[in-house]
């Protein structure tokens, strides 16, 4: 396979263009390395020579630039739209491709077989006909050249033609003569003589003066377009000569009865007439022989010469078909072409390969053109060899070839034992690569990759967990961005609503496929790796449901860490409307069983301490009272927090007021105060106090217990009241329980 060279633009350049003999004097150079997952690639800057004396000492190595990069260029324009209109069809024809298969080669070589890919090939022709127009048209569009030729397209175009031509044939009958498909193939691909000429000599009153007349006249009656040779024919009434008059009368009269299969119902009378056919041509040479020396020119052209090579070509004769397809600079693939309707009418595919090997010896394919080397080999019946040469010519038509000669019977199933891949596998998964080139591409990426055998299905695996979640470069970020702070808090909140409803739509279509090709272990992946996003994004609500289809517990206790964090660093107004959020997750988690109660237990304690801070916040006092004992009691709160509760319950202790808490719960708090003032003496105050610490922004856990400090008294002022109170007030509480 030919490397075309590619230039890498870097920005910021390592070097100014024109600059590099200074950058190599400085002792560098520019090295890469190739990516594993995908046809990409890191180049940077290395050091020309590698000493062993060189120091690797972290404090001398430097931050050097890493740039990366594409083989291919991303499909744009038209070639976009090209790949995503044949993947419908590549789609579809997996739905063919398996019963098929498992058919055996039996049902492989079905005429009904062969009718429904003959069809797909009919697609992808149509499609690659329409971009063949479309981009010959954009070489002249003041938008801009397409980013491939029409001639490019047109030469996919005229070989996906001639294998449909070749190995899927209409009606999907294969045990019939070939020569009539293939004429129509070469007259329909390359246009030859051209209708220009034609113009020119019928403009004419006496166009056998004209020196392409008969080089057109014998190349239309070659190519079976016998209206205009007999037209031409008719011409030549009116020639001086009488002998050339009436061997063109003659000739008139054959051609108009030149027999073709499709006007007829057997091939048993088809063969018949035109054994009688050819016949008389062999009569018609000994008039032709008859003609004298003296009258054979006509003082512009031999043209008894040209007539024996055209009746030459109606007789059968091979050796002159090939020499006329010579002169007339045709090649091999007009001499193949045209065999199979002057030679051998009967001529069937299989014998087609022994006739082309024949052809080429003689008449070799231009090496330096690829789609006319790929001709040959598929005309050769050689599967192997011109997938080798499409592969160079366009992935896209390697992948798509060999996608369909799996179910013919052209390529073997079966994968090598060294690479675990088919040959057909090995084509997909190259045109797979090119199309991960646009991320925007990995629905289709995915889709070509999950048909390559378990290898496939890994490598798309890794394509869909890395399918970019991060909507901060979406136009909306961006627009949000420039806007700045100009942007209203009502327009903030429709903007973020709109980026949860992208994040989202990308993870629902991730999960879909994953469930269409039943990866759930990738879908788990994702969910977690959308819960981390959203997390970032400060979205725990949708966080908490993306780690409940994960079913990943540990990032749950992830996220209650996170919105803890958040009452920690920004105090309840931030941290009440964020878990508002969660409440709605928390009831169905807490329906499901499983193994992840003890995330449910934490995510429980911070919407409950959420739920006490709204309730303080609205001046519900009593019930914010009763939901702080609730979590002591119901041994909700963790340790880390206790110091915090208790700290928030300080001011209900001071309350002149009011007696909120019954007694005997002030004596439960006054034993958790009394367990975190032992275990700090015993030096695991931060277990307890960390978090206090962290809020009050105090030295450590010794300064944090000082400050609750202010506790105990309340509480102990806070019991006073209550004897005071007697039992109307708070539960009878006696001196003897302090």
């Amino acid at each position: 396979m030919t490397i075309t060279p590619r230039h890498l633009s870097l920005v910021p350049p390592l070097y100014e263009e024109n600059h590099l003999a200074e950058f190599l004097e400085s002792g560098q150079t520019v090295s890469f390395a190739l990516s594993p997952r995908s046809n990409t690639l890191a180049a940077y800057a290395t050091p020309l020579k590698c000493t062993p004396e060189a120091s690797s000492s972290a404090e001398d190595v430097q931050q050097e630039d890493v740039y990366t990069a594409g083989w291919d260029k991303p499909p744009t324009g038209e070639r976009r739209v090209f790949v995503t209109d044949t993947y419908v069809i590549f789609a579809a024809c997996q739905k063919l491709v398996e019963p098929t298969i498992l058919g055996g080669q039996e049902l492989m070589r079905s005429s009904g077989n062969l009718a429904k890919f003959r069809k797909v090939a009919s697609n992808y022709i149509l499609h690659l006909q329409d971009c063949w127009v479309h981009s010959t048209q954009l070489m002249s569009s003041p938008e801009g050249p397409p980013q491939f030729t029409g001639d490019h397209y047109r030469s996919l175009y005229t070989s996906l033609s001639l294998f449909q031509t070749l190995y899927l044939p209409e009606d999907g009958i294969e045990d019939v003569p070939v020569g009539d498909e293939l004429l129509e193939w070469l007259n329909t691909h390359f246009i030859e003589p051209s209708t220009e000429e034609g113009d020119q000599l019928s403009a004419l009153e006496r166009p056998w003066e004209d020196e392409i007349f008969w080089p057109y006249l014998v190349r239309a009656t070659l190519r079976g377009l016998l209206k205009s040779s007999i037209f031409f024919l008719r011409s030549l009434a009116k020639h001086p000569l009488e002998s050339l008059q009436q061997i063109a009368e003659h000739l008139v009269e054959l051609l108009q009865k030149h027999p073709r299969q499709s006007h007829f119902s057997t091939e048993k009378e088809f063969f018949t007439t035109s054994r009688r056919w050819r016949d008389r041509a062999k009569v018609l040479r000994i008039e032709l022989d008859r003609v004298s020396e003296s009258e054979r020119n006509d003082g512009f052209e031999n043209w008894w010469d040209n007539v024996s090579d055209l009746l030459g070509i109606l007789e059968g004769r091979e050796d002159v078909l090939q020499r006329v397809c010579t002169d007339l600079g045709g090649g091999w693939k007009e001499m193949v072409c045209t065999y199979g309707v002057w030679i051998d009418v009967g001529l069937r595919r299989s014998e087609l390969p022994d006739i082309v090997g024949r052809t080429l010896s003689n008449i070799p394919p231009d090496p330096t053109d690829k789609e006319d080397s790929l001709h040959a080999e598929l005309s050769q019946g050689r599967p192997i060899r011109a997938l080798a040469i499409a592969q160079e010519m366009d992935r896209w038509l390697a992948a798509h070839l060999a996608d369909i000669m799996v179910p013919l019977g052209l390529l073997d199933s079966e994968a090598d034992e060294e690479t675990g891949l088919t040959t057909r596998d090995q084509y997909v998964l190259a045109y797979a690569d090119y199309l991960h080139s646009d991320p925007g591409l990995w629905r289709l990426t995915v889709d070509y990759l999950y048909t390559c055998g378990e290898i496939g299905k890994e490598m798309a695996d890794e394509v869909l967990v890395r399918v970019p979640l991060s909507i901060d470069d979406s136009p909306l970020s961006k627009s949000k961005n420039r806007e700045g702070v100009h942007n209203t808090s009502m327009e903030v909140e429709m903007n973020t609503q709109i980026e949860d409803g992208d994040l989202s739509g990308v993870v629902k279509e991730l999960n879909k496929t994953c469930f269409d090709y039943q990866r759930e272990h990738v879908r788990r992946m994702i969910c977690r790796i959308a819960a981390q996003k959203l997390v970032k994004l400060k979205k725990y609500g949708l966080a908490v449901s993306y780690c409940r289809s994960a079913e990943d517990w540990t990032g749950l206790g992830h996220i209650v860490d996170s919105v803890m964090e958040e009452y920690i660093v920004h105090g309840p107004l931030r941290y009440v409307p964020l878990v508002a959020d969660i409440s709605p997750s928390l009831q169905e988690l807490r329906a499901e069983p499983g193994p992840h109660g003890v995330f449910v237990h934490r995510l429980m304690f911070a919407v409950r301490y959420a739920e006490f801070h709204q309730r303080n916040m609205q001046g519900d006092t009593e019930n914010a009272a009763l939901d702080l004992v609730s979590m002591f009691e119901e041994d909700l709160a963790p340790r880390a927090w206790w110091g915090v509760l208790l700290n928030d319950a300080i001011p209900f202790m001071q309350d002149d007021y009011h007696l909120f808490i019954p007694s005997n719960t002030v004596c439960f708090l006054l034993k958790r105060l009394e367990e975190i003032t032992l275990r700090t003496t015993q030096g695991c105050g931060d277990d307890y106090l960390g978090v206090l610490v962290r809020i009050l922004k105090v030295a450590g856990s010794k300064e944090a217990l000082r400050h609750l400090h202010f506790l105990r008294l309340a509480l102990a002022r806070y019991l006073a009241k209550c004897t005071l109170a007697g039992p109307f007030g708070s539960n009878g509480i006696s001196a003897h329980e302090i």
